[in-house]
């Protein structure tokens, strides 16, 4: 039996996702995270992974939009956006937003992120992926671990201080998995939403400027 709401139209954030448009209630953890972290200043060029059902593209999106305006000055700019989001489960199409449909550790990848940016460097990189889950916490941690890593290869199209957000599953590889990013990135950040159901041992790691 799920350990979360089983009705889960009843939830707080899932009407209130509805109310805003939004296809899942998931929006509200990246809502959340760049409050907290303000991970999109400044991104026109950004990577989501795990894009399904495609609620964090929408506030991606939302962003990348405010940036064009909010960014125009003398400073790091561009005059147009470019998304891409990836996820092996079919998404309906979100305007102006490139989505692939291929499994994340397809080496065909990086030549679709490279085909799709022209081989510029990205401003953000962020992860909402998850393995389906099986029950078992300690092997489902696992293999959420294991896909984390493939993920972080990914991190080579990042440019010189772009930031990156990835999900993890809190468990015995967590802290180790810690330390590879640090060695990466300048500043490291754990971090769990509200939204994010209470029994849930999901955390996203918040890895700002690139080393």
């Amino acid at each position: 039996m799920s350990k979360y709401p089983v009705n889960h139209r009843k939830e707080p954030h899932y009407r209130k996702a509805k109310q805003k448009g939004y296809r899942a209630r998931s929006a509200f953890k990246l809502i959340e995270i760049q409050k907290r972290f303000n991970i999109f200043k400044r991104a026109f060029y950004i990577l989501d992974l795990g894009s399904a059902p495609g609620s964090w593209l929408q506030v991606t999106k939302q962003y990348a939009i405010e940036n064009l305006e909010k960014y125009n000055d003398d400073h790091y700019f561009r005059s147009y956006y470019k998304i891409m989001g990836v996820d092996l489960k079919k998404l309906t199409p979100i305007e102006d937003v490139e989505i692939v449909r291929m499994d994340l550790t397809n080496k065909e990848l990086m030549n679709k992120i490279n085909e799709y940016f022209n081989r510029e460097k990205l401003d953000l990189i962020i992860s909402d992926a998850s393995i389906n889950k099986s029950g078992n916490r300690f092997s489902d941690q696992a293999k959420q671990i294991k896909l984390c890593y493939e993920i972080l290869k990914l991190t080579k199209f990042l440019k010189h201080k772009g930031n990156f957000v990835i999900k993890l599953f809190q468990g015995k590889d967590y802290e180790e998995f810690y330390k590879v990013l640090k060695k990466k990135f300048i500043n490291i950040k754990s971090f769990k939403p509200k939204s994010s159901y209470k029994k849930s041992n999901e955390v996203y790691l918040i890895a700002l400027k690139k080393k």
